[in-house]
């Protein structure tokens, strides 16, 4: 059975970094696409990141382009999300997904997901 387990979210600073990860069971990670989503509270679930299958492509949002990077450790069948220089705005539950389309121009339609880690950018 599928499994998503994401873990490493905190309340940080603006201008901090943070880490968090998304580890996989019962799939072979590096034949899947994962993306990174978030929801902030009143706001809708935000496609921020993904990596494509044998990490051909990968998609950044325009509002962390620079600052965050994606990558997979496919031995720990764990793919991270690296944020560095938060802001407030970065605020929010950032869920991993699998199964779903990764182009560099586009994050969608990912079928199963991980129950969320929350990020809280704040002074």
């Amino acid at each position: 059975q599928l499994q998503l387990v994401e873990s490493g979210g905190g309340l940080v600073q603006p201008g901090g970094s943070l880490r968090i990860s998304c580890a996989a069971s019962g799939f072979t990670l590096d034949a899947h696409a994962i993306g990174w989503f978030r929801q902030a509270p009143g706001k809708e679930r935000e496609g921020v990141s993904c990596i494509s299958s044998s990490d051909r492509s990968t998609y950044y949002a325009e509002s962390v382009k620079g600052r965050f990077t994606i990558s997979r450790d496919n031995a720990k069948k764990t793919v991270y999300l690296q944020m560095n220089s938060l802001k407030p705005e970065d605020t929010g539950v950032y869920h991993c997904a699998a199964d779903g389309l990764c182009y560099s121009d586009y994050v969608g339609l990912f079928d199963s997901w991980g129950q969320g880690t929350q990020v809280t950018v704040s002074s």
